[in-house]
């Protein structure tokens, strides 16, 4: 390898490691956000009874009722819409959904994980984290009553089987050397899914992307621990 091919090899490998780490970072940061609104609010329950109490020692039913649906309103706020069975997934999966929603997405999510996968936690939110990324960045730029991601997720024998689906428009993904290849520009762009392609061959699973009709879709299988 001559000295030229080396330093380039070199130089894509550390932007890699730099984009993974940026990208475990942004990950963990929203599901360590969702999980601290969570632990604030436990906090806060003996104070809410404690409030609920005096309300009721004073029979003030009207007070009672405002209040509950005052915690109502918060708890939806908190609660997880995602429930797979794995909790790390719930948060980044509800993370996604929601900013993908703010951005006029319309976004439907069937996920059920009832078993400990081969790779680890911080790998299986890498791997949606990017998916849900790439979907939301395929949408942008469709009118929003077109923009749609459809995620489906369940086991297929002793596989987890991953759907992400999105609609694409009239621009198709490119696609070079039988590979697709992301249409984003600018430094680290790409690597996602470079970083997808190594965790799913790393845990010996099976990947296939495919684009058509105005949709494009990754399918994935991973094996269970």
């Amino acid at each position: 390898m001559s000295g030229l091919m080396w330093f380039r090899r070199r130089r894509s490998e550390r932007a890699l490691a730099a984009y993974q780490r940026e990208l475990l970072d942004t990950h963990y940061r929203e599901v360590e956000n969702m999980y601290t609104k969570m632990r604030m609010w436990r906090h806060d329950y003996r104070n809410h009874l404690q409030t609920l109490k005096a309300l009721a020692a004073n029979g003030d039913l009207a007070g009672i009722r405002d209040y509950l649906d005052k915690l109502d309103d918060e708890l939806i706020v908190l609660d997880s819409p995602i429930k797979s069975g794995n909790a790390m997934a719930d948060a980044i999966l509800s993370s996604k959904m929601s900013l993908a929603q703010s951005r006029g997405i319309a976004v439907r999510v069937d996920a059920h994980i009832p078993v400990k996968l081969r790779i680890s936690e911080l790998d299986l939110c890498c791997v949606l984290g990017n998916l849900f990324d790439n979907a939301i960045e395929a949408n942008a730029d469709l009118p929003e009553g077109e923009r749609m991601i459809r995620v489906y997720m369940d086991m297929k024998g002793t596989q987890l089987y991953i759907s992400f689906t999105n609609t694409t428009g009239a621009h198709k993904p490119r696609k070079n050397h039988g590979r697709f290849h992301t249409t984003k520009s600018g430094e680290g762009h790409g690597f996602g899914l470079l970083h997808i392609d190594e965790i799913v061959e790393n845990a010996g699973g099976y990947l296939s992307r495919n684009s058509e009709d105005g949709a494009f879709t990754t399918e994935i299988l991973l094996p269970q621990q």
